[in-house]
């Protein structure tokens, strides 16, 4: 049983939102979340591939029934412009090429619904021959690209140019992130979580969506950091979260959130109302 939370700063009666059927934020948000889905659970063989790789690397993915709902909610919301931020070695985007473009090993006839571009944000170089790979083998070459730079460098960037654009002369640099953007993923570090979340409500469209696991209550005494010293890790997962629960607190006055529980932890469905 899947357990769906709403907390909605204004629920305006005529939400649509870039082609979503017209209905309350609250009936969007049930819609969004809900189990109903025209995809099988079973995960797509590319990304059971990468995922035995992960085992063998000793790197934790997100669950089965996390890659299923990120895969089912994205499903519904007609993005034009998609950023997963943390590649990886390609897991998550596996599900989500094979939502777009199917199986290659044995192609649709009919042709699927796509963003006109999708963005992965993965720092580490090592993995980006890997995600190239993935891309090449979906054919996805002209609307995937591998962003290969910590994305709080991305998105200060992306802010910049949002805040130049009407004064840019159009042979400028283009943005680093096509414009608009209409559904972030995030999948990161828990303790990364939080900061990664503040910069993606900083660069998604109004109206648009931020998916992310919602990071840990922390558990026991870590302590008081002693000034002048680096905090132990204990006390990174404190401060982390406590800017987490920051995060929850903007929004319920200036956004609007739902929280989907799932085996391995709680979705958090943000989106950006201002």
């Amino acid at each position: 049983m899947v357990e769906i939370r709403v907390n909605i700063a204004t629920d305006m009666n005529d939400t649509g939102g870039f082609g979503l059927p017209q209905m309350s934020e609250r009936e969007m948000f049930e819609k969004l979340l809900s189990s109903d889905s025209n995809y099988s659970d079973e995960e797509p063989a590319i990304a059971a591939n990468i995922g035995e790789q992960m085992i063998h690397m000793n790197l934790m993915p997100l669950t089965r029934a996390f890659r299923v709902r990120i895969r089912d909610i994205t499903s519904k919301i007609p993005a034009k412009n998609v950023v997963l931020v943390g590649g990886g070695i390609g897991h998550l985007s596996a599900w989500l090429l094979d939502l777009w473009t199917g199986d290659p090993a044995n192609p649709s006839e009919e042709a699927r619904s796509r963003p006109e571009s999708f963005r992965i944000i993965e720092p580490a170089g090592k993995f980006g021959v890997i995600i190239d790979r993935l891309i090449r083998r979906h054919s996805a070459e002209q609307w995937s690209q591998i962003l290969a730079r910590p994305w709080q460098e991305i998105t200060a960037e992306t802010s910049s140019w949002s805040a130049a654009a009407a004064s840019l002369p159009s042979s400028a640099q283009p943005s680093p992130l096509p414009q608009p953007i209409d559904l972030i993923i995030i999948d990161v570090p828990e303790i990364d979580r939080p900061s990664a979340t503040l910069s993606a409500l900083d660069v998604v469209s109004i109206g648009g969506f931020i998916l992310v696991k919602e990071p840990e209550v922390p558990t026991g005494d870590v302590g008081v950091p002693i000034e002048g010293q680096e905090p132990n890790d204990a006390q990174k997962k404190v401060e982390s979260f406590n800017e987490w629960m920051d995060i929850i607190r903007d929004c319920n006055v200036n956004h609007s959130m739902a929280f989907a529980e799932l085996s391995g932890g709680t979705l958090a469905v943000i989106r950006r109302s201002i």
